[in-house]
């Protein structure tokens, strides 16, 4: 589908106003790390980042491919956050499934999903995570291979629920931002990378419910969503894909705080 992607004035202002602060912390040396130095230890809302191990054929990318974007990511996503809504923001954090403080962030982020390898420890403590109330965003998977993946991990965490795509009723899609249309959001990579953007594998957006009708896992299928958080202040990223990655993060979050 076509975007029409800056439907309202606020729209509009939220990503002139985002692009002009990021552009000002770019400027300073060692941006990430002065930036988890302003937010505060505790807050409202910290950024949980899974950390997993991944599928031996995939290891060696520095300590793994959950920290793909990271911090850049979180540190541009939280100063977003705070400016444009009420949530009072905290440090991110990043978090193994065993670990029990899992049940003290409401959301978790969970990138290159294609590459991880869960154990039934994993598997298990996801499920109740998610049953009891969390919400997990799965970002940054491509193609068959790496969806097969994610789908299989999916299957042992809820064998009884399916994969579903997110309806455009869904209000997911209507918390603080009305999102009726879509486009790819790439990596930085891909946008460098390809010539022509419709190269890609098309976009999709998915998920998995409950048994109340509450969206437990929002899936970035053939979407690198992170990027456009982290790539928000590099200029030959399209600001058509950031002000879409941004909105989808804010709205999921809400939705994760408030359901």
């Amino acid at each position: 589908m076509a975007a029409r992607l800056l439907t309202t004035p606020l729209a509009s202002l939220v990503v002139t106003a985002l692009a002009a602060t990021l552009a000002a912390i770019a400027l300073t040396p060692g941006m990430a790390a002065q930036l988890d130095e302003d937010f505060p230890a505790v807050g409202e809302f910290h950024f949980a980042r899974m950390i997993y191990t991944d599928l031996p054929q995939y290891r060696g990318f520095g300590g793994g491919w959950w920290q793909q974007d990271y911090p850049r990511a979180e540190a541009h996503l939280l100063v977003t956050l705070e400016r444009y809504t009420r949530i009072h923001v905290a440090e991110p954090v990043a978090v193994r499934l065993t670990d029990d403080s899992i049940f003290d962030y409401p959301w978790l982020y969970a990138t290159q999903v294609g590459y991880w390898d869960l154990s039934d420890e994993e598997v298990a403590r996801l499920r109740e995570y998610l049953l009891r109330g969390g919400f997990l965003m799965a970002d940054d998977f491509w193609g068959e291979d790496e969806r097969a993946v994610f789908e299989a991990s999916m299957a042992r965490v809820f064998p009884e629920r399916p994969i579903v795509e997110i309806k455009p009723d869904d209000a997911v899609l209507h918390v603080m931002y009305t999102i009726d249309e879509f486009t790819q959001i790439p990596g930085l990579r891909h946008v460098r990378g390809f010539r022509n953007l419709k190269d890609l594998p098309p976009p999709r957006w998915r998920g998995i419910y409950d048994a109340h009708g509450r969206l437990m896992v929002g899936m970035n299928y053939n979407q690198d969503v992170g990027d456009s958080w982290e790539e928000a202040d590099t200029p030959d990223y399209p600001e058509p894909m950031t002000a879409l990655g941004y909105r989808f993060a804010i709205n999921y979050i809400i939705y994760a705080m408030t359901h």
